[in-house]
């Protein structure tokens, strides 16, 4: 089974069964799916709300951190997240919590985006980055947050699994001499500190952008304590190398250690997501996702 397969998929007419059983003054005049990923199905209900159903047992800890720090959180950044008003209750129809916030504007950016426009994006996201990685947010959501529980900071975790990841794309793509050197340089990293709050799984299909602009950002089930390169895996995943001085100069000072997390992350995420594209035939997913490994390093 692949690791991105659901256990259990709401269909419309159960997502119309439990809004109707615990959310009786939604009018429900429209329900469509809007998407389904790797964690999550998502309807959109009279055009405004998002309700968000986990697929599998193991992001459930993760839904009801969302629930529980997402509205404090919120108030910190300066682009739009979640917001978790409507939440649902386990139930014999459905043995998990989900939640319904209001539906953000803008879609998912594509291996069709131009250079020009993500760099047009490199400030708006390193602004968004600086405020979710400072003290603030520390104190206002990091006493309800683990401490990176998937080992994503963790280079003596990251660089094998890292490895199979790229083993599972040969047929894809084939890394560059490059590739060894970073491994090497990960592998000498000391273990990593919960210093920041992290998003956690930060790339291309968890962005909102209309044209130019950044509309929002979601999917934060994966919240967390955790070294700041965790999330700065975009700036070497999405945006092309001459957008990171931009990037850099607007967030502020970072350690070499956690460029180097960040520019492993990259590469692990991108080649699990071309994986994914692939074998879920979205050549959307697969393109970017092929690109962004090339990107890493550009």
């Amino acid at each position: 089974m692949a690791d991105w397969a659901a256990e259990l998929r709401v269909d419309e007419p159960l997502a119309e069964r439990l809004l109707a059983e615990q959310f009786p003054h939604l009018r429900r005049l429209s329900l469509a799916l809007l998407g389904e990923g790797w964690d999550y199905t998502a309807f959109l209900v009279d055009e405004a709300w998002v309700f968000r159903f986990p697929r599998r047992a193991v992001v459930v800890p993760g839904t009801e951190r969302e629930i529980a720090t997402l509205p404090s959180l919120a108030s910190l950044l300066p682009v739009a997240i979640p917001k978790p008003e409507h939440v649902g209750r386990p139930s014999d129809a459905f043995p998990w919590p989900f939640y319904g916030a209001r539906h953000l504007p803008g879609t998912e950016p594509s291996a069709s985006l131009s250079d020009e426009a993500r760099t047009a994006l490199a400030r708006p996201l390193a602004r968004t980055l600086r405020a979710l990685h400072a003290p603030a947010a520390l104190a206002t959501v990091g006493h309800a947050l683990p401490f990176d529980p998937i080992g994503r900071a963790d280079m003596a975790v990251r660089v094998p699994r890292t490895g199979e990841a790229m083993a599972a794309i040969a047929d894809l793509w084939q890394a560059p001499p490059e590739a060894e050197e970073l491994f090497e340089r990960a592998l000498e990293l000391p273990a990593p500190e919960p210093r920041a709050v992290c998003h956690g799984d930060l790339h291309f299909r968890q962005l909102l952008v209309r044209g130019n602009a950044l509309t929002g950002i979601v999917d934060w089930v994966d919240l967390c304590r955790s070294d700041p390169g965790v999330d700065l895996s975009l700036a070497y995943g999405f945006l092309p190398s001459a957008a990171r001085r931009e990037f850099l100069d607007e967030y502020g000072a970072v350690d070499p250690a956690s460029l180097v997390r960040a520019q492993m992350l990259a590469l692990n995420l991108m080649a699990i997501l071309a994986r994914y594209g692939h074998d879920e035939e979205m050549p959307d997913v697969e393109g970017e996702a092929l690109a962004g490994l090339e990107r890493v390093f550009a």
